[in-house]
């Protein structure tokens, strides 16, 4: 297999200014905690905003999105470098077809990251989806069983198509706390995440408008209806996560393949013997014993 393209990354002189500036910022900051290479992985449901996000994070046209093309059905990973810094992003096919977690696509990711660390994860939906259902819990179970419970430490809620009016009459920040809320439940549930093991580190939600109509500010940055420049937010909860003192996801054979289950029954071997010597050959020896020592009596006593 060719090794991958890292090309220059000019994109990021397309953002203004302000935005620039707290990039730098951001990625210095991980240059100075020994950390030159960022690999983030983006997953979810098809047509919820992944590509875009992937675009907008590099700031070109790095992934191909159409409104009238399905998705493409293998991963890409784009790579980009600047002053010493490697980031890489995977976009990845839709996890569901026909109403089902596509269980073919998904082995086809975990096969495109054999040997690759996973940074961050971003687990993509719609800010303007209104309900979760069983099948969102299915894709949160398929990411968790495919790379482990632990890769949540690392993930973030992405939510795209941000620039809404909220309905029937509630205000932005209520809206959005409501779905973050209804989201995360569904997470904590497809990932068997206990309220215990999330405490002081719950999974971070971050909205995001990548459309062409994004409000922006005095400083020409894309902004949310509350306000806040969105792409910068996004990285530097992207770094945080980094910083959080978890580790990266190896995706190794034994995690693509899952644990073998023969191994198990190697474990319970040296059991098994000591439970038949104990209980079983030394039981024997004794009954052989007693029989030897009868017999050496004289049957008359």
């Amino acid at each position: 297999m060719a090794s991958q393209l890292i090309r220059e990354w000019t994109g990021i002189q397309q953002f203004p200014p302000a935005t620039q500036t707290k990039l730098h910022e951001l990625l210095g900051k991980l240059k100075q905690e020994n950390v030159s290479t960022l690999t983030i992985l983006v997953m979810g449901k098809g047509g919820v905003g992944k590509s875009s996000t992937v675009n907008s994070i590099i700031g070109e046209r790095a992934v191909a999105v159409s409104a009238f093309q399905s998705e493409g059905p293998r991963p890409v990973m784009v790579s980009r470098s600047r002053a010493g810094f490697t980031l890489n992003i995977i976009d990845t096919p839709g996890l569901v077809e026909g109403g089902y977690v596509n269980d073919q696509a998904l082995d086809i990711i975990k096969r495109f990251l054999l040997n690759k660390t996973i940074d961050v994860l971003l687990y993509v939906d719609r800010l303007d989806a209104y309900r979760v259902d069983t099948l969102d819990r299915q894709v949160v179970k398929a990411i968790t069983d495919s790379f482990g419970r632990e890769i949540w430490r690392r993930g973030l809620v992405v939510l795209t198509h941000a620039q809404l009016s909220p309905p029937d009459g509630l205000s932005y920040e209520e809206f959005f706390t409501r779905r973050s809320e209804a989201l995360l439940k569904i997470v904590r549930l497809g990932a068997r995440i206990r309220k215990q093991d999330i405490q002081g580190s719950s999974i971070p939600v971050v909205l995001v408008e990548n459309s062409g109509r994004c409000n922006k500010n005095e400083s020409d940055e894309k902004i949310l209806p509350d306000g806040t420049t969105w792409i910068p937010n996004l990285v530097k909860t992207i770094t945080d996560a980094v910083s959080n003192g978890s580790k990266g996801i190896l995706v190794d054979k034994k995690l693509i393949e899952g644990p073998n289950p023969n191994d198990r029954g190697k474990l319970l071997i040296p059991l098994i013997l000591a439970f038949q010597y104990f209980f079983v050959v030394k039981r024997i020896q004794k009954c052989i014993m007693d029989d030897i020592a009868k017999e050496g009596k004289p049957l008359w006593g």
